[in-house]
Formats: structure tokens, C-alpha cells, sequence
């Protein structure tokens, strides 16, 4: 699947609290959105990857498909025994039209390893808000990928050791988009700013879904 490229969804769970109360996004508006990104993501011919849950990041998978999407990968931390995922098999076994939302499903260890190496089954993510298990997901895929690349003295961590089915930084340059219309300031921190520079990963700004196509077009190009 090396000539495929994989979009890792990261986004908030409470859609109601966060882009109603604190982005006072209107549903209708935020439906309209979504409906454009998912249309421009299958368009794109990408292949989407998400944690099985409620949330965003769900909502968005489920348009992409209604879109006829190329394919839905779910994460799930299938041999976890502290918390368990038991509240994630409705939605893993989700059916939209007589067929499953996710095509298939990557075991990703317990929720320990699963919210370190998330973001890396994606040759680039899509950040669709800021929370805190997005951010986590976000911060610790920055900082696996920065021990991948060899950046800390005396650990040597390839990919393959870590997880086999990651894909950052193999195929295209590892990249985020970060979806500003989501986000309440528009933009990541600059100190995040500066520590994705420094360790190689692109942070690319996107206001609609117009921008998203084109620059993921560019990446496949």
C-alpha cells in the first residue's frame, strides 16, 4: 500500500461541548463542514484511519463513506486488560447500508501504546480540534517520531520495533494539517510550532476543505 496514502483522523470526542459550547459552531454549519471535508477526502482517493468511538473524527468517517471513501481503518487497542474496550464494539461493528463503517482493524496494544503511536499509522494526520486526548495523541506522536528519527542519543527505535503498520515519515514527508476553522485561536502554540520544525515534522494550516484537497493532491502527486 506504499503508493496509498493513509490519513490518520484526530479530533475531539464531545462534539456538543466543543464545537457547539466553546467554538459556537451552529449544528447545521458544522454538518455542511463536515459533509465538504468528507467529500474532499474521498475525492483525494485517501485511505482514513480512526479509534473506533464516538466522536468527530466517527461523524467524519461515516460521510467519507457515504461519499463511497476508499477505505475506513480502525485502531483499537485490542490486548488492553486495564481499561478494556468493551464501550468501542458498537462502534467497531458499525453498519452503514448493510455494510461495516471499517473495513478492517489494527491492533494497537493496550490504551498505553495506543495514545503514543495513534497519530503514526497515517502517513500525515488531520487535526480536527483541540482537546485533551487529541492533543495527547498529537504531543506523543510527535515525540515517537522524533526517537524514530534517531533525534536522542543511545535509542535506537525503527518503526518496525515499535508497531509494523506504522506509516509516518516512510512514503511522503510525515505531515499535520490542522483544520483552523476548528480550532479557537486558528493555530497550534508557537512553541509547538517550533518543535515540529525542529524535528522535521510539516505543519500545514487549512481553512476549508478546497485547501485540504489541494495540498493532500499535492502530496500523492
Amino acid at each position: 500500500m506504499s503508493n496509498i496514502l493513509i490519513l490518520s483522523l484526530i479530533g475531539p470526542s464531545d462534539i456538543e461541548f466543543h464545537y457547539t459550547e466553546l467554538l459556537g459552531i451552529k449544528k447545521e454549519k458544522l454538518q455542511t463542514e463536515l459533509e465538504s471535508i468528507a467529500k474532499a477526502l474521498s475525492e483525494s482517493e485517501v485511505v482514513i484511519e480512526l479509534l473506533p468511538d464516538k466522536g468527530i473524527c466517527l461523524e467524519l468517517a461515516k460521510l467519507y463513506k457515504q461519499f463511497n471513501g476508499r477505505e475506513v481503518i480502525g485502531s483499537v487497542p485490542q490486548d488492553d486488560s486495564t481499561f478494556g474496550i468493551r464501550h468501542l464494539h458498537e462502534y467497531m461493528n458499525l453498519e452503514l447500508n448493510g455494510k461495516k463503517l471499517f473495513d478492517r482493524i489494527i491492533n494497537s496494544g493496550d490504551w498505553f501504546k495506543h495514545d503514543m503511536i495513534k497519530g503514526l499509522f497515517g502517513d500525515v494526520v488531520l487535526y480536527l480540534g483541540s482537546s485533551p486526548g487529541t492533543d495527547g495523541e498529537m504531543n506523543y506522536a510527535t515525540y515517537i517520531y522524533k526517537l524514530m528519527q534517531g533525534m536522542k542519543k543511545y535509542v535506537d527505535a525503527p518503526s518496525e520495533k515499535i508497531h509494523p503498520e506504522i506509516r509516518a515519515g516512510k512514503y511522503v514527508p510525515y505531515t499535520y494539517f490542522v483544520y483552523s476553522p476548528f480550532i479557537k485561536s486558528g493555530k497550534l502554540n508557537q512553541e509547538t510550532e517550533a518543535y515540529l520544525e525542529k524535528i522535521g515534522i510539516k505543519l500545514i494550516y487549512v481553512n476549508n476543505s478546497e485547501e485540504l484537497k489541494e495540498n493532500l493532491d499535492k502530496l500523492r502527486a
